[in-house]
């Protein structure tokens, strides 16, 4: 059996996984995924829900962070894993 020698150009791998169209696509996953979480959010007040946004970033690629800001939104997570739940269906 032949040996297969690959060898990745980092520099393009990096051009493809910050592109637009990987962006894009990123985004989209992780839209569906905050707007399930906003969905099974529980409300009391609905500030929690409310602050469930996706957040850009850039690494080596395209980081797309679904994340809740309202200032008690560790406890209500810690309480029900809504936004774990979210990512996981």
């Amino acid at each position: 059996m032949a040996k297969v020698d690959i060898n990745l150009d980092s520099g393009a791998m990096r051009s493809i996984l910050t592109s637009a169209g990987v962006r894009a696509a990123v985004r989209a996953e992780a839209e569906k995924i905050a707007a399930r979480a906003r969905a099974s959010a529980p409300v009391r007040t609905g500030r929690y829900r409310d602050s469930i946004t996706v957040v850009s970033g850039t690494t080596d690629r395209a980081v797309e962070r679904v994340t809740a800001t309202a200032p008690h939104a560790h406890l209500v997570e810690a309480r029900t894993g809504n936004l774990k739940r979210a990512l996981g269906r």
